[in-house]
């Protein structure tokens, strides 16, 4: 069942209309959730988000933060090494490398035994072992990018567990999660779709830019787009009238929008 899934979410990725940028991210908050959870802290979505997108330049995101910030960087970039040493600025290549080569055999049983091998060295390191193993999972089934599957949907207790029993976790979570990024997939390509297609409409000096920035990332404050505060402000605010945009906070001040 699982594989059957995975072969599924496999010919998602092949079509051109899926904004995969995009899937990647918001699949990358959902694994940061899982994985603050797994920690014992109680930082849901919109505490993410807030940590992340409302950062100035000399704050620190915390350690929530963090864990989301390490999936967003594993997931946004053609993985390698060198991606997965950005994501995980703490640990050294040499030990990513060696982590990674610690599966064989089949997709799902590389990517339990990556996640086995982490867990094994450093046992208080679950985020970077769910990074790595999602990243075996990508580097077995020949997809240049990470995409998280396995932290949403695998449980506390399944960390404890070895060899087989850690395997057939990871076959049951990869049925759950992968379902659900296919079901989010053709929810995004349709929004995504409705933004393209009013796109040519924006009149802003900039609005191309801004939508390319909507079009690849899970939530965008209106100061990250290159456009001068008030325009930026407008123009999110048109966009949630037409109905290609969200509004993700609730809040009167300090929003995030997203597609």
């Amino acid at each position: 069942m699982s594989g059957a899934a995975l072969s599924q979410l496999h010919l998602v990725w092949r079509r051109d209309e899926v904004p995969h940028a995009l899937l990647r991210d918001r699949l990358a908050l959902r694994a940061a959730e899982a994985s603050v959870a797994f920690s014992r802290r109680s930082e849901q979505a919109v505490e993410l988000r807030d940590a992340m997108h409302l950062l100035r330049p000399a704050d620190l995101p915390g350690p929530a933060g963090e864990t989301y910030q390490a999936w967003r960087r594993a997931a946004e970039r053609s993985m390698s090494v060198k991606t997965l040493t950005r994501a995980l600025p703490g640990t050294e290549p040499e030990q990513i490398a060696a982590w990674l080569d610690a599966g064989h055999g089949l997709t799902v049983t590389r990517a339990a035994m990556a996640l086995e091998k982490v867990l094994s060295d450093a046992p208080r390191a679950t985020a970077p072992a769910l990074v790595l193993a999602d990243a075996a999972l990508a580097q077995a089934l020949g997809w240049p990018h990470l995409v998280p599957l396995l932290a949403s949907d695998l449980k506390r207790s399944d960390f404890r567990k070895q060899g087989e029993g850690l395997r057939l976790a990871c076959h049951r979570a990869l049925i759950g999660s992968v379902s659900e990024a296919i079901r989010l997939s053709a929810d995004l390509t349709r929004r995504a779709a409705h933004l393209k297609a009013i796109a040519p409409k924006l009149q802003a000096k900039g609005a191309a830019d801004a939508v390319e920035i909507f079009l690849s990332r899970d939530a965008v404050a209106p100061s990250a787009l290159p456009l001068p505060a008030r325009a930026a402000r407008r123009l999110c605010d048109r966009l949630v009238e037409l109905g290609a945009m969200r509004e993700l906070t609730g809040r009167d001040t300090f929003r995030l929008y997203g597609v």
